[in-house]
Parts: structure tokens; C-alpha cells; sequence
């Protein structure tokens, strides 16, 4: 994976409206995600049935996929001092330290199997594929390095998540 890569885009939010006609999504509503190449990260555009029909269909983005509208939830009052696997995959995921590549898979499986992520696609890159992920809830789409974890590697990285968890929550 490019290195700049979670640095130029790590994570990036479900738009409210089409992007090209800038009409509101409403709750329901099917849409596409599409994800462009941009120098040495990517671009989101959300764009609703109506865009996609009479889009240039020559103009190819790197992967898309049609999903429903849900409005984001209201924002419950934070909890002091404890962050969630959730958060902790959010923060390595911004720092771009390949040290925690691992981590950062074993985190996003673990929030798949809780289904607060859903896969969306695996993605050949330079190096190691990507794996997509979007946010159940509020359609936030995560970039995750596929880790190359031999099976006497994995106890290790999990020890690791869970110490990362550990201190995080005080």
C-alpha cells in the first residue's frame, strides 16, 4: 500500500446529498459510492440513482458500490476517557504507521463480526490489497491494508489489539 495513503485519505464521510446534483438524499434511497484515484489518494462522490444513469460512463473510478441512505445518528454524549475499537482502529488508521497495519486489520474483522463495518471490496494496490469497509450506521468508508498474518502471528496481534484497547480505555 502506498504510505501516503491513510495520511491523504483515511476516512471519509457519506455525503448528505448527490454530489452532482446536490439534491438530498432521503432516508432510504439507494445511491452509489464511487472511490477515484487522486495522485496518491482518493476522492468520494456520492451520487444519487438519477446522477449515476447520466454519468460519462468512460470515466472509471477505482471501485464503487450502490448502498442505502440512512440519516446519521444523533451523537450520544461521549464516555470519559474510554475509546472504543472503533475509535482506536479510527486513530492508527490517521497516524499512516505501517507498524500497525496488522492491528488495524484485526480491528476492522473484529468490528465486521460485530457488523459496525461491512465489507464493501478488496482492492488490488502497489504492495498489499486494500480491503473497503463501510461504516453500518453512518456510511463512513474505511481503507484497511490486507494483512499477511501467518496463523502463528495472529495470537500475537490480537494480544497486541487488546493491550491497545486496554490502556486506551484508562
Amino acid at each position: 500500500m502506498n504510505p501516503t495513503l491513510a495520511n491523504e485519505w483515511p476516512i471519509k464521510h457519506r455525503a448528505d446529498a448527490c454530489a452532482r446534483t446536490h439534491r438530498p438524499f432521503q432516508p432510504g434511497e439507494q445511491f452509489y459510492t464511487l472511490l477515484f484515484r487522486e495522485g496518491e489518494g482518493f476522492r468520494r462522490e456520492d451520487l444519487s440513482e438519477e446522477a449515476w444513469t447520466q454519468r460519462n460512463e468512460n470515466i472509471r473510478p477505482f471501485s464503487f458500490w450502490k448502498t442505502r441512505y440512512e440519516p446519521p445518528p444523533e451523537v450520544p454524549p461521549e464516555a470519559l476517557g474510554k475509546e472504543t475499537a472503533e475509535d482506536l482502529l479510527r486513530r492508527l488508521l490517521a497516524q499512516n504507521d505501517p507498524a500497525n497495519a496488522n492491528a488495524c486489520y484485526v480491528l476492522a474483522v473484529m468490528l465486521e463480526r460485530k457488523r459496525v463495518l461491512k465489507p464493501v471490496k478488496t482492492e488490488p494496490t502497489e504492495g498489499r490489497p486494500v480491503l473497503v469497509y463501510e461504516h453500518a450506521k453512518n456510511g463512513d468508508v474505511f481503507i484497511v491494508p490486507e494483512a499477511r498474518l501467518r496463523l502463528d502471528e495472529i495470537e500475537h496481534v490480537q494480544h497486541e489489539v487488546s493491550q491497545l484497547l486496554k490502556n486506551a480505555s484508562g
